[in-house]
């Protein structure tokens, strides 16, 4: 089992065998000498604790060549350290909506004439279908005038201004 405690100078999260115990250590970070507190026992201590005599159950334990250098596990970064809770992803219908711009289209009646005949209505419906009815934020209808090339006269005429989502 390991304890995990924190450099009481830089508050750096170290990480050490329960074997080290009350063993003295210098901190990676700010090489400052700290004591590795006892492990946190899970169990309530008793009041009146019964008298145990110590014995050495191990002799070579408590030998010089029993004691060994400590490694602590310290995670080192350059940057910050990662998250590890991740916000929760939007749901589908809101992704699909935030990503997209409002854009305008204005769909002219005289850009929909071809060889005499009337395109309009199919352009726009083809337009509409093309973004969907959930993108449609509004349609508006608009009057205008232009100058006729052939007759050279100003001409009233009529076209749609379509606000989506695209």
């Amino acid at each position: 089992m390991d304890i995990v405690f924190n450099c009481p100078n830089c508050d750096q999260e170290l990480e050490v065998d329960s074997s080290a115990a009350g063993a003295q250590l210098n901190c990676p970070s700010c090489q400052a000498l700290i004591t590795v507190p006892e492990p946190e026992s899970p169990l309530p201590k008793p009041e009146s604790p019964a008298k145990v005599e110590p014995s050495i159950i191990n002799p070579i334990a408590a030998s010089a060549a029993a004691r060994q250098e400590l490694h602590l596990k310290v995670p080192i970064r350059e940057g910050p350290s990662e998250v590890l809770i991740e916000k929760p992803k939007p749901p589908l219908e809101a992704a699909a909506k935030g990503d997209k711009k409002i854009r305008i289209k204005t769909i002219r009646h005289t850009d929909c004439i071809e060889v005499g005949h009337d395109r309009f209505d199919e352009t726009v419906t083809n337009f509409l279908q093309k973004v969907g009815e959930d993108n449609i934020i509004s349609l508006t209808p608009l009057t205008y005038t232009h100058l006729d090339i052939g007759t050279q006269r100003l001409l009233t005429d009529y076209a749609i201004m379509v606000v989506y989502r695209g």
